[in-house]
C-alpha cells in the first residue's frame, strides 16, 4: 500500500521537473523584456532629442533669415551675415522649389552624417536670400552625451530587472524544492510531515495553493491506505481461528495421500494468512527494531546452515552490527526461500562488512521488479511463477526498512550483454546500516551532528 503511495507521488514530482533553472529562466525572461523595453526607449529619447534640436536649429536659421531679409530689403543696405547668400548654386532642389512658390522655408540635409541647416526666403527684387549652418558641435556633444546616458541606463535596467528575476525566481524555486522534498518524504511514508509546513505557508501564491493540493493528495490517500490495511489486517486475524482449526481437524484425519493433501493446503493457507498479518503490521509504521550486537558473518553462516546446509556461506569480511536479529532473520530466510522458488541452484550467499548478497543462477527477476520494487500479489513472469504469493520479498523489504536497512534487485549478465539475452541469476543485496535505528524508530544522533 505504502508503494503505491510512493509510486504516485514520485510520478507527479517527476512530471513536475521542478529542476530546470526557473531562476534563471525568470531573470533571463525579465532581463530581456527590460531590454527591449530599454532599447526602444531610448531610441525614441534619442530621436525625440534630435527632432527637438534640429527643429531648435532651424527656428534659430529662420529668425536669423528674416532679420537678413529686413537688412538686406533696407535702401542702400546689405546682409552683413557671413553665412548669408544671394542667389546660392548650392541651395537644396527641394528647398529652391518651395521658395519658387513665393514662400519663406527651411530644410535639413544630410551632411557626412552631419545635418545641415538651410533657411532661404524670396527677395523683392526677385534674387533669393539664404542662410546655411551646420549642425552645432555642442548639440552633437549634448547627443552623444544624451546616448551614453541611455545606454548607461539601458545596462543598469537589464542588470537590475536580472537581479530581481533572481531574487524572485530564487524565492519561488526555494519554495519549490521544499514542496519537492517534502512530497518526497510523504511518498517514503513520513505521514506527518506537510508540504503547506515545509515551504512556509505564508505567502498565497501558486506554490501555496500546489501545497495544499498535494497535502489533500497525501491525506486522501492515506485514509485510503489506512483503510485497506484495517480491512486487510482484519480479514486475515479472522481467518486464523478457522484456519488453526482447519489444520488441527485435518490432522485428525487418517494417514493417506488426501490427508496430506488437505496438510498441504491448510499448512500454505495459514502461512499466507501469517504474512497477510506481518504485511499489514510493517505498513503501519508501528514496527520498532529490538538491537543487539551480532557478529554479521557467524550469524548467517549459523542461520543458513541450520534453514539449508546446502546453501554456500562465504564470508569475505566479518563485522559487527547492531540490528534485531529475528528481523535479519526473516529477510535472509526470505530472501533464500525466493532464491529456492523461483531461481535454480547453486544459491551462494556472500557477507561482506555490512553487506549481504544472496544469488541463485536461475532466469534472475523481472523487469517489472527491478523498476518498481516488490510487489504483493505479484510473482513476476512465467519463468518465476507458479508457486507462492508475491509476500515474500514484499514482507523482506519492509523488515528491511524497519532495520534502516537498504534491499536492492539485480540480474547477473555477461558484460556488455543486451537486455534480451538471458540473465546468468538473480541477485539480492541488503545493505544494512552504520547506525541502526534505535527502539523509537529514530537514529541515534552522533556528535558534531
Amino acid at each position: 500500500m505504502r508503494g503505491n503511495t510512493r509510486r504516485l507521488l514520485t510520478g507527479r514530482l517527476e512530471h513536475a521537473d521542478i529542476r530546470t533553472g526557473l531562476r534563471w529562466k525568470l531573470s533571463a525572461a525579465i532581463a530581456l523584456v527590460g531590454a527591449l523595453v530599454a532599447v526602444a526607449l531610448s531610441l525614441v529619447v534619442h530621436n525625440a532629442a534630435r527632432v527637438s534640436m534640429l527643429d531648435n536649429s532651424r527656428d534659430f536659421a529662420d529668425q536669423r533669415l528674416v532679420l537678413a531679409q529686413s537688412i538686406y530689403e533696407r535702401p542702400g543696405r546689405r546682409p552683413n551675415f557671413a553665412d548669408a547668400k544671394i542667389d546660392d548654386p548650392m541651395l537644396p532642389h527641394a528647398l529652391r522649389e518651395k521658395v519658387g512658390e513665393g514662400r519663406r522655408a527651411t530644410f535639413v540635409t544630410d551632411h557626412h552624417g552631419s545635418p545641415d541647416i538651410w533657411a532661404a526666403v524670396p527677395l523683392k527684387d526677385g534674387h533669393v536670400l539664404s542662410i546655411h549652418t551646420h549642425f552645432t558641435d555642442r548639440s552633437i556633444n549634448i547627443l552623444n552625451d544624451l546616448d551614453q546616458a541611455l545606454v548607461i541606463g539601458s545596462i543598469a535596467v537589464v542588470l537590475g530587472g536580472s537581479a530581481l528575476g533572481v531574487l524572485i525566481g530564487g524565492q519561488l524555486s526555494r519554495r519549490l524544492r521544499k514542496a519537492a522534498a517534502a512530497a518526497n518524504q510523504v511518498a517514503k511514508g513520513e505521514t506527518d510531515v506537510r508540504v503547506r509546513e515545509a515551504i512556509g505557508g505564508v505567502v498565497r501564491d501558486e506554490t501555496d495553493d500546489l501545497a495544499r493540493a498535494v497535502d489533500a493528495m497525501a491525506d486522501a490517500l492515506q485514509q485510503r491506505l489506512e483503510a485497506e490495511r484495517r480491512v486487510t489486517a482484519d480479514i486475515a486475524h479472522e481467518l486464523r481461528t478457522p484456519v488453526t482449526g482447519l489444520l488441527t481437524a485435518a490432522e485428525l484425519l487418517p494417514p493417506g495421500r488426501p490427508t496430506e493433501l488437505v496438510l498441504d493446503r491448510a499448512k500454505a493457507m495459514r502461512t499466507l494468512v501469517e504474512d497477510v498479518l506481518e504485511v499489514a503490521r510493517l505498513d503501519g509504521a508501528s514496527e520498532r527494531a529490538e538491537l543487539q550486537d551480532v557478529m554479521l558473518g557467524e550469524f548467517v553462516a549459523r542461520r543458513v546452515a541450520a534453514k539449508d546446509p546446502d546453501v554456500e556461506v562465504r564470508v569475505v569480511h566479518e563485522s559487527m552490527v547492531t540490528t534485531d536479529p529475528r528481523r535479519l532473520e526473516r529477510v535472509l530466510f526470505n530472501l533464500l526461500a525466493n532464491a529456492a522458488r523461483h531461481g535454480k541452484p547453486p544459491i551462494e550467499v556472500t557477507v561482506e562488512g555490512r553487506v549481504i548478497r544472496v544469488r541463485d543462477h536461475g532466469p534472475g527477476f523481472p523487469a517489472n521488479l527491478l523498476a518498481e520494487g516488490p510487489s504483493r500479489f505479484r510473482t513476476g513472469s512465467a519463468d518465476r511463477a507458479g508457486h507462492g504469493h508475491g509476500l515474500g520479498l514484499t514482507i523482506a523489504a519492509g523488515q528491511a526498512r524497519v532495520l534502516g536497512a537498504r534491499l536492492t534487485f539485480r540480474n547477473v549478465r555477461p558484460a556488455g550483454a543486451p537486455d534480451n539475452i538471458p540473465a546468468e541469476g538473480a541477485v539480492a543485496v541488503l545493505w544494512l546500516p552504520e547506525h541502526a535505528p534505535t527502539n523509537t524508530g529514530s537514529y541515534p544522533t552522533l556528535p558534531g551532528q
